[in-house]
């Protein structure tokens, strides 16, 4: 996804009812690259919930992972997402595992505007692939003999649990950052209580560039 020149909006004007809006999705869909324009944009903070978890183990998640398990991280993830929705209202980036317990899927669900950025199995291996940070601080999830078999096998129990709570889905490949947001922004100026309309137009509709 590329940069191009959005414009800082009024928080307060553009979120609903002064709810956080919450980013999901698999790895490699955008969600922390989105997530801090769109925080920008709004005029607000970002609670990237992995990054909390790092600053606070003082290990990366991959770290955590191996030298504590993944329930362990789960338990961290948990509460990192119950200090974020309690924070005063912004963009909150969730790990794509987040939504695995239920717990966490009722509390961003009613956090406030869940917005799904979703990519194509090409286009998450892409991204993964290009950032060198993937390797050393993003852990193997499953016992898939390649990259491509793990996405799919990850993409296929993670994304029924997305759209259960998404009330915006967005289609990432091939979109600029900043039609995202503009995208996201103008769900929530639907969902404001003056703005009318339903949150899933246009946003939902995912337009290709």
């Amino acid at each position: 996804m590329s940069r191009g020149g959005s414009r800082p909006g009024s928080g307060a004007a553009a979120r609903a009812g002064g709810a956080h809006v919450v980013l999901i999705g698999h790895r490699g869909a955008g969600k922390s690259t989105v997530g801090r324009a769109l925080a920008q944009h709004l005029g607000c903070e970002l609670h990237d919930t992995d990054e909390a978890i790092q600053a606070e183990a003082g290990r990366s998640i991959a770290e955590i992972f191996q030298q504590d398990g993944e329930a362990a991280f789960r338990d961290l993830e948990s509460e990192a997402i119950r200090r974020a929705v309690a924070r005063p209202a912004g963009v909150i980036s969730v790990g794509g595992g987040a939504l695995l317990r239920p717990a966490n899927r009722d509390l961003l669900r009613e956090a406030g505007l869940c917005v799904w950025l979703r990519a194509s199995v090409e286009e998450h291996g892409r991204r993964l692939a290009a950032d060198p940070c993937s390797a050393t601080l993003r852990p193997r999830l499953t016992d898939a003999p390649a990259a491509r078999a793990e996405l799919e096998q990850l993409l296929a129990q993670r994304e029924p649990l997305y759209a259960a709570i998404a009330s915006v889905t967005i289609q990432t490949d091939g979109r600029s950052v900043d039609t995202i947001v503009a995208e996201i922004a103008s769900a929530l100026r639907l969902r404001a209580p003056d703005g009318g309309g339903a949150a899933e137009a246009p946003a939902a509709r995912g337009r290709r560039e």
